[in-house]
């Protein structure tokens, strides 16, 4: 990928934290054959020109990465310490391979306590020459920088725990803001995030729910932003894809597994379908 702002995302995931198709569950979407309605858990693969980094690291972190075909992960970044973004984290282990190898871990102090807690020994300095995960603890205190790309934490409401998404910019353009664990989007975020070119938001189901937003209120949220992409993710098996595509207004869409967008310039092109 060339250009000043190039950045490409791949969803790894789209699916809430029970996958689609949920087990012991009969319902049409989950007997759907539709390609777009087999969710993993969340997460998201970004890749620029100088660096590449992950969003979340779920139990379905190994099957994504080689359906992906990842051979390169240089940064992980963690949204919140629930379990359906976290225990895929060991997997990192085969992108620290040799004694110097450190894989940089960007979180909240809160959600790197959960981390060093569950995940101790990736931790531990004594086992950095064994084949352990060889983690760098990176407490997120304001923005960062991955390689040209400026990265801006966005805190949001969800449920008990401290919870954030993240804007990246690059050269000055906010292009991709990422909130895929959210009821509520603080007036300081959303101040942040005026202007951003594409919205991936959490958009669980039409029916309301206590700690993540529904149809309704990720539409709201677009109204407000007005960006000029918005795409739903962290969804369930309420929602079967190609039926409620159909009924969203003009540049809102569902996302699914292995869907890629790419910011060339000013332009997002769209893949099709992950199959092709």
């Amino acid at each position: 990928m060339s250009g000043h702002t190039g950045l490409q995302l791949t969803f790894l995931g789209t699916a809430t934290s029970v996958g689609v198709p949920m087990i012991a569950c009969d319902c049409e979407t989950c007997r759907s054959s539709d390609p777009k309605d087999k969710r993993l858990r969340s997460s998201i693969y970004v890749k620029t020109p100088e660096c590449s980094w992950i969003v979340d690291t779920g139990p379905d972190f190994r099957t994504q990465c080689l359906r992906e075909n990842i051979r390169r992960v240089d940064a992980v970044l963690i949204t919140h310490p629930h379990m359906d973004h976290l225990t895929g984290f060991d997997d990192l282990r085969r992108f620290t391979i040799g004694e110097d190898a450190l894989m940089p871990v960007h979180a909240m102090p809160s959600c790197l306590d959960a981390l060093n807690r569950i995940f101790y020994f990736s931790f531990l300095r004594e086992n950095r020459w064994r084949g352990y995960l060889k983690a760098e603890a990176k407490p997120i205190e304001g923005n960062f920088a991955l390689g040209e790309t400026e990265v801006v934490p966005l805190p949001v409401e969800h449920g008990k725990h401290e919870t954030i998404g993240f804007m990246f910019v690059r050269g000055g353009k906010k292009l991709v803001a990422y909130m895929s664990d959210c009821k509520v989007v603080p007036p300081a975020t959303l101040e942040l995030i005026r202007g951003v070119d594409t919205l991936i938001c959490d958009a669980l189901r039409h029916t309301p729910h206590p700690t993540h937003m529904n149809f309704a209120e990720a539409l709201a949220l677009r109204d407000v932003l007005q960006p000029r992409e918005t795409w739903f993710t962290h969804i369930m098996c309420e929602i079967m894809h190609a039926r409620e595509e159909a009924k969203l207004p003009a540049g809102v869409h569902i996302a699914y597994d292995g869907l890629k967008l790419r910011w060339k310039d000013d332009d997002l092109d769209q893949a099709t379908d992950p199959q092709v």
